[in-house]
C-alpha cells in the first residue's frame, strides 16, 4: 500500500532549504517530574498518543532535484523506538539536544530521552524543527500523560487579560524598519560549529493591576535591555534591536493541528528606547517602553500575515524545481543576513496542560529552546510553570563561547527584573 503523502507547508519548506550540519535545526523540550517513570508502560503511551496524533508520524519521501515540491510521507508505525533511557546525565542530554537533530528520513523525527536523577525523572525531548515545533509536540507529550497516567490532562482556561481601563497608546511610529538592526556582539573564543545552552529557574515579573503590558511584554523589553547592555559592554555602537517573535493561534485540545503552527512578527525597538538601557536603570523610561511595546504587540497580533511573511510564500511557490528553489532561498537568506532581526523571543507562556503522569506525578518545570541559527546567533525561549518562569538561551557557537552565553544568561534576569514592580499592588 502507498504511504500518504504531504507536501511541505511554506515553513517546512523553506527550514528544509537552510538546514546545515554545524547549526543543528532542533528544538528542545525536558519536563521535570519528582517520580520514576515504568518503561514499558511509556513506551506504550507514547505510541498510542503518536496514533492520535498521526500528522507526527513522517518522514521525508525520497525525491529529486527536478521534483516540484518536497513530501512529507505518513506512516502508520514509528519506524524506530522514540524512548529510551540512555543513561548519563541531564547535561549530557542537553548537550544531544542542541548537537544531534533525529534524522527525516525516520518517522517521527523526535526523540524521546528519559534522565533518572535523585527519586525523580526528567524527559528530554528533541525533535527536528523542520518538521513541527514545541507547543505541537507538548500538545502530544500531554496526551501521551493522560495515556500514561490515566488522568484528566485537559488544557486549562486561557488567563483572562484585564486591560488597563482604558485605550493602550497607538504604537510609535516605525523609524527604524529599515536600518541595519543590532547584532550580539561576538565575544569569546568562539567554535565554528554547534551550539551553547544557558538553562535558569527565575520568578515571573509582576506588574501593575491593570497594566495594559504582558508579561510577554514585559520579556520583550528584558530582551531588548539584555542586548543593548551587553552590546555597550563590548563597545559596540547602538543600533536598533529588532526581535522575531512567534505567534501561536491554535487551540490547545486534542484537536490542535500538529506541525510547524506559528507565525512570526518582529518587535522594533527604535534608537530613540536607549534610555531604558542605561545603568542604573530607568524606571520610567522602561515603563514608557513598556506601555509602546504592548501597543505594538497587539497591533502584529491582530494584523493577518502568512508564517514567514508574503517573500517565504512566494518562495515556496511550485512554480521551479525544488533544487532551483533552495538555491535560491539560500542565496537570498545570506544576501540579507544583516537585515535579520537581532534575535529570536518565543515565549510558550503558561504550561496549558497539567503534565500528570499519575504515580511519577505532574511536571514541577518544563524547558525549551529554540534555534539559534546564524546570523541572529541568539534565541530567548521562556516558559511559566507554579508561577515561575523557566529560561533558556541559545546561541550559535559561531558568535559566542559558553562564558559570554551564561553571562547574557545574568544579563537577562537584571533586566527581567528591572521590568518588575516590588510594591503589592501588582497583577499575577
Amino acid at each position: 500500500m502507498t504511504a500518504q503523502r504531504i507536501p511541505f507547508p511554506t515553513v517546512d519548506e523553506v527550514t528544509r532549504h537552510c538546514l546545515t550540519d554545524d547549526e543543528p535545526e532542533t528544538v528542545h523540550v525536558e519536563i521535570h517530574l519528582p517520580g520514576r517513570l515504568d518503561p514499558g508502560r511509556l513506551r506504550k503511551a507514547v505510541r498510542e498518543a503518536l496514533s492520535r496524533h498521526p500528522r507526527i508520524l513522517i518522514r521525508q519521501a525520497a525525491g529529486r532535484w527536478w521534483h516540484r515540491r518536497y513530501e512529507w510521507e505518513l506512516t502508520e508505525e514509528p519506524d524506530t523506538e522514540p524512548v529510551s533511557w540512555p543513561g548519563g546525565t541531564l547535561e549530557d542530554a542537553r548537550r544531544r539536544a542542541v548537537t544531534d537533530n533525529p534524522p527525516l528520513s525516520a518517522s517521527p523525527p523526535i526523540r524521546i530521552e528519559v534522565i533518572e536523577q535523585g527519586g525523580g525523572c526528567v524527559l528530554v525531548v528533541t525533535m527536528n524543527h523542520t518538521a513541527l515545533d514545541g507547543p505541537a509536540c507538548l500538545r502530544v507529550l500531554a496526551t501521551a500523560a493522560e495515556l500514561y497516567g490515566g488522568a484528566d490532562n485537559s488544557p486549562a482556561p486561557a488567563p483572562v487579560r484585564t486591560g488597563g481601563g482604558g485605550t493602550a497608546p497607538e504604537p510609535p511610529p516605525a523609524n527604524s524598519n529599515w536600518a541595519r538592526p543590532a547584532r550580539i556582539a561576538t565575544s569569546g573564543r568562539t567554535r565554528a560549529s554547534g551550539n551553547g545552552m544557558h538553562i535558569a529557574d527565575l520568578p515571573l515579573p509582576t506588574r501593575p493591576k491593570g497594566s495594559p503590558y504582558t508579561v510577554n511584554d514585559q520579556l520583550l523589553v528584558a530582551t531588548c535591555l539584555m542586548v543593548g547592555r551587553w552590546n555597550r559592554e563590548h563597545g559596540q555602537r547602538a543600533h536598533p534591536v529588532r526581535i522575531t517573535m512567534p505567534v501561536d493561534d491554535r487551540p490547545r485540545t486534542a484537536e490542535m493541528p500538529i506541525g510547524n503552527g506559528t507565525r512570526l512578527v518582529e518587535v522594533t525597538f527604535g534608537t530613540e528606547e536607549r534610555a531604558a538601557a542605561r545603568e542604573p536603570a530607568d524606571p520610567a523610561a522602561i515603563e514608557r517602553m513598556l506601555r509602546a511595546t504592548a501597543a505594538r504587540t497587539r497591533a502584529l497580533k491582530a494584523a493577518p500575515r502568512p508564517q514567514l511573511g508574503f517573500s517565504a510564500a512566494l518562495l515556496t511557490a511550485p512554480v521551479l524545481p525544488v533544487g532551483i528553489r533552495a538555491a535560491f532561498t539560500r542565496a537570498l537568506r545570506n544576501a540579507a543576513g544583516p537585515w535579520a532581526s537581532t534575535t529570536l523571543l518565543s515565549n510558550i507562556g503558561r504550561v496549558p496542560y497539567p503534565l500528570d503522569f499519575g504515580e511519577a506525578g505532574r511536571a514541577s518545570a518544563v524547558w525549551f529552546s529554540a534555534p539559534a541559527r546564524m546570523p541572529r546567533g541568539l534565541s530567548v525561549t521562556t516558559v511559566s510553570t507554579d508561577g515561575r518562569l523557566q529560561l533558556a538561551l541559545r546561541w550559535s557557537h559561531a558568535r559566542l563561547d559558553d562564558t559570554a552565553g551564561n553571562r547574557l544568561g545574568e544579563l537577562f534576569a537584571e533586566s527581567l527584573a528591572a521590568t518588575a514592580l516590588t510594591d503589592t499592588e501588582a497583577a499575577p
